[in-house]
């Protein structure tokens, strides 16, 4: 069990973290920034290419190895495109000034992922990327690199998110067990239990003919990142239909939206996410953004949320079957519940999912 006293924090607490100034910004928080597990992070107004992915280490600052690896620096303030297979550093508006107690970790928004933009934030002396150490005071970097398609981005866009917690709120298998008796974490596949619930793949949708998923195409227009349903699908997505047989394979260096089998519930007073299941099974990677909030799929706000899958093949091409096991949901106690759910009138865009593309593109008649 997890000792009292340790757990995620929720809106009201990160809220008040900017009250008492433990995070910082020039500007106030935007009104639906602040999620019932987590905060998004916004760009600040200037972007630097640099030549490499790169970490600063212990007694270094990310500003001192950038004016090294540096390529140019650009203004966000009127809007800029990130090109695929570049490299780019962004100083976040958000500054940090963690009490001794509290840690964080942070992840691509779900949107974000959903188009294949590779992005991990950057502390100053930091040894790993998306961990920001207990009592960390100083500034956050976004390192951004679009996969798939151009982006364009702005001052104030926001890319990734941060959860902070307080000691190791990490549910164990055993105390799991138990929570899903009781709610009903998966329902839909094989429900199996191990370094968190594991989840599987959907091939098979409603049946031959059916939409299993969608394959990002190459050399597309560029998709601003803060402009909902303005895209045409077609135009950047190859529809993947179920063809009467349950598997699929991954072409190297291809980027698929895909679809869990199971729909996930993630209760009020839990927060989860999805991490790899083992890159010793295949030569994939799923899911890039990983944090679900409190009322994911909660059956009181509609239920029924599938857990959308940003799936990359490595090296070589890999075939991928119906019910294979893709990916593996960890979750963590809350410290207190959230004043407001996932899915409650704050924005949240993938609520009652199936196989859903970002918000930024139309929605399929």
């Amino acid at each position: 069990m997890t000792a009292p006293g340790h757990g995620i924090l929720p809106a009201q607490a990160i809220r008040a973290m900017f009250t008492r100034g433990e995070i910082a910004a020039p500007r106030h928080p935007d009104a639906d920034q602040i999620q019932p597990a987590s905060l998004d992070l916004r760009l600040g107004p200037l972007a630097y290419r640099v030549r490499a992915s790169f970490l600063p280490g212990a007694g270094a600052k990310v500003m001192d190895k950038l004016d090294r690896l540096k390529l140019h620096a650009f203004d966000l303030t009127r809007g800029a495109v990130l090109e695929t297979g570049c490299v780019y550093i962004v100083p976040l508006m958000e500054g940090l000034a963690l009490t001794a107690d509290v840690s964080a970790t942070t992840n691509p928004k779900s949107s974000t992922g959903r188009l294949d933009v590779f992005t991990r934030v950057i502390t100053d002396e930091g040894r790993a990327f998306d961990t920001v150490p207990a009592g960390y005071r100083g500034p956050l970097y976004a390192e951004i690199s679009p996969r798939t398609f151009p982006v364009l981005v702005r001052e104030g866009s926001r890319l990734s998110q941060i959860r902070f917690r307080i000691g190791d709120p990490f549910v164990q298998d055993a105390d799991l067990t138990a929570v899903h008796r009781e709610h009903a974490l998966v329902a839909g596949g094989d429900t199996t239990i191990g370094g968190g619930v594991h989840l599987t793949i959907d091939l098979e949708g409603k049946g031959p003919g059916s939409l299993i998923g969608y394959r990002g195409k190459r050399h597309t227009g560029v998709i601003d990142m803060d402009a909902k349903a303005a895209q045409e699908p077609l135009d950047f997505w190859e529809p993947i239909v179920h063809r009467g047989d349950s598997t699929l394979i991954l072409d190297p260096n291809e980027f698929y939206i895909l679809v869990s089998r199971e729909a996930v519930h993630v209760p009020p007073m839990f927060a989860a996410e999805m991490v790899p299941f083992d890159p010793l099974v295949g030569e994939f990677r799923v899911h890039y953004a990983g944090f679900f909030d409190p009322g994911f799929g909660h059956s009181t706000l509609g239920g029924g949320s599938r857990a959308v899958l940003e799936v990359r093949s490595h090296e070589v091409p890999f075939i991928v079957e119906h019910g294979q096991t893709v990916g593996r949901l960890v979750y963590e106690h809350m410290l207190e519940r959230p004043e407001t759910l996932y899915g409650e009138g704050i924005g949240s865009n993938y609520q009652g999912q199936a196989l859903k593309l970002s918000k930024h593109f139309k929605a399929r008649a």
